[in-house]
């Protein structure tokens, strides 16, 4: 039987660097969390969730008519783990239950389905896996995918370091894929506006 695999967009900072809504920002025909929320919907993935958080009515109205379910992470000033446990608390009650979460960010545009859906393709249910992408300096990170085992762990993260010490501790479960770009966070808007001029103009 194929696994149950919900992919969680992770969507809900206040994009302080950027000085306005990241989400919002022009990508090709639409924006960077449309854009990301279509690679999601293209995977052979059950569901996908979209955590929201900062500005969560004039990102919500922008994304309501897709086939998704958003989720609202009140405490999204404390960091990306609490956008990962109000996810994972959401998803752990679920009913039929689902096997592995994929975890994916609203500001890596250049991640491809091709790629997610590699991650996608490596898991096998029941072994406690979590198959992570692999960085320079033997740097783990997201896109990462954790079996239905790490979700209490999960649903308990508080602070802004991710699932970082669950993927340390982890290690010897841990399968690194690595994607085909470097990692590129969207973070300034000098990088903004220089990959939209290089891929859009």
């Amino acid at each position: 039987m194929p696994s149950k695999i919900a992919v969680v967009v992770l969507a809900a900072g206040s994009s302080k660097r950027m000085e306005t809504p990241k989400q919002l920002l022009k990508w090709g025909n639409g924006t960077l969390i449309t854009h990301t929320i279509q690679t999601a919907l293209k995977l052979n993935t059950d569901s996908v969730y979209v955590v929201l958080g900062a500005n969560f009515q004039l990102i919500k109205k922008t994304i309501n008519h897709f086939s998704i379910t958003i989720l609202n992470n009140e405490n999204w000033e404390q960091g990306l783990g609490t956008s990962i446990a109000c996810a994972s608390k959401h998803i752990q009650k679920q009913k039929p239950k689902i096997d592995a979460v994929l975890f994916i960010l609203a500001d890596q545009p250049f991640i491809t389905s091709d790629y997610l859906n590699e991650l996608v393709s490596s898991f096998s249910p029941h072994k406690n896996q979590i198959i992570a992408s692999s960085y320079q300096n033997r740097k783990y990170g997201v896109p990462a995918l954790f079996d239905a085992f790490y979700f209490e762990q999960l649903s308990k993260l508080k602070d802004d370091f991710g699932a970082r010490n669950i993927l340390k501790e982890n290690e010897s479960f841990m399968k690194a894929l690595k994607p085909p770009v470097k990692n590129v966070d969207l973070d300034f808007k000098e990088d903004y506006d220089r990959f939209y001029k290089e891929n859009f103009e």
